[in-house]
This record gives C-alpha cells, structure tokens and sequence, in this order.
C-alpha cells in the first residue's frame, strides 16, 4: 500500500443513507490531516424527507450531492451508484486514496478491490459496522471517536465505558513485542504500533481513552513493562512483555 502524505490526493465518497450528517465536518477534518481532499462527494435519493438535515452540510463543506433515486422498494441504488463511481475514479488514475463513510458491510467488496490495486483506503463509520467492511480497509475510523458532534456540541467520552475493553489488546501487543523485540527483550513502540494498526484496521487509542499507544501500553502494566530513553537526537519508547504474562 502506498504511504500517505501531506500531498496525497483523496476521494471521500459518502453513503448519505448510513452516515451521520452532525459528523460529516469532523470526518473530512480527520481525513484531510492525510492529504488534499480532491473530491467529496455525498450520495443519497435527496428528495427523501430522510435526508432533509443534509442541506446545510453540504452547502457549509462544499461536498457534491449526487442524486440516486430508489428505484425498487428495499433496494439500495445508492450503494450501487457510489461504487460505480469508485471504480471510475479508481480508473482515471489521478487517486492515491479513498475514504468510504459508511457503516454498511456493502462495501466491504469495493474497499477490497481499491486495495488490490494499491490504494490506501479509510473507512469511517460507526461501531455498529460489521467486522468485515472494517478489515477491509487500511484504516477504520469510529464516528465515536470524532469529538464534534456539530458546532457547539463536544462529545465526552467516558475512559473504557465502551466496546472496546483494553485487555483485548494483550495478545497483538505481544506479537508486535515478538517481532520487533531486540537482543535485551525491549520492543520499539513505533514499528508495534504499525503491526498493531496492520493487525486492527480499527484499532484507535480514541477507543481507549487515550491519545497514543504508549498510554494504553502503561495502562497495561500487569502484562507489559515500558521505558524512555535517548538514541542520539531522538526519543525511543520501548515496551517489554512482563514474564509470566
């Protein structure tokens, strides 16, 4: 896969249906924070009453309402008009990623297939999403995690009152402590927390109640022993798997 920069050009494809519009801003801004937003794009059947609250979000954030009306009742066309548009966009060449904001496992099949041709692919949705539209993608990003509900209101997220209990983390840590451990049993935070990330497309600090892996590391102190240290002009955080762990 390709590695991101401040310059990659990406594609936000939005499915209306399933997405959170009091979100929609927090999303393109944690997007953005991994290149230019070339094109956003939001598809829905926008003569729905559903859809209605959309308005002033994508007038306010400049996103592309792409009309797709249902055509047959319990059929989703707009799925179908989003992925035919990826595959284009896909085509066209001029894309180094992709963000699919949904929580529908319809797309899983598409974020599969930009991958098989080299492009990084963000997920965002919410927690409701179905495991396999998750692992999918290179990255998955919680809409819970998003702080900004809309413009005044701040989402306070309660540290472990969720889905996610750290312990589930023990077992990829200490493959990530595995493979990256040196002669004197220290593992470097940074090249585990990619195997981690590689591991759970999901896997978000956010998630825990903290902001870097290395908190959720100290967090863990019965399984795992973390140290500081100077390497020349850098700073190192190492973590080590306690024995008897």
């Amino acid at each position: 896969m390709k590695d991101l920069d401040d310059h990659k050009k990406i594609a936000v494809l939005i499915d209306a249906d399933n997405a959170q519009c009091l979100k929609v801003k927090s999303i393109l801004d944690e997007i953005s924070a991994h290149g230019h937003l070339v094109i956003k794009r939001a598809y829905g059947d926008w003569s729905s009453e559903y859809l209605k609250n959309w308005k002033q979000s994508l007038n306010e954030l400049a996103i592309q309402p792409i009309q797709q009306f249902a055509y047959t009742s319990g059929k989703n066309s707009t799925d179908a008009s989003m992925i035919i548009d990826a595959m284009d966009l896909l085509y066209s060449g001029k894309f180094d990623a992709f963000a699919l904001v949904s929580s529908d496992s319809d797309f899983t099949k598409l974020a599969s297939r930009l991958r098989e041709s080299e492009i990084f692919v963000f997920g965002v949705g919410q927690k409701k999403t179905p495991i396999s539209f998750r692992n999918a993608c290179d990255d998955f990003i919680y809409t819970e995690n998003l702080e900004l509900k809309d413009n005044s209101d701040i989402e306070k997220v309660e540290r472990y009152s969720n889905d996610d209990p750290i312990t589930k983390l023990v077992p990829v840590l200490s493959k990530a402590w595995e493979q990256y451990q040196d002669d004197d049993g220290w593992a470097n935070v940074a090249p585990a927390g990619s195997f981690v990330k590689r591991a759970m497309p999901d896997f978000d600090p956010r998630s825990y109640g903290a902001t870097k892996l290395p908190e959720i590391i100290v967090d863990l102190a019965s399984d795992f022993d973390i140290k500081k240290y100077r390497k020349g002009n850098t700073n190192i955080v190492a973590f080590k798997l306690k024995k008897g762990a």
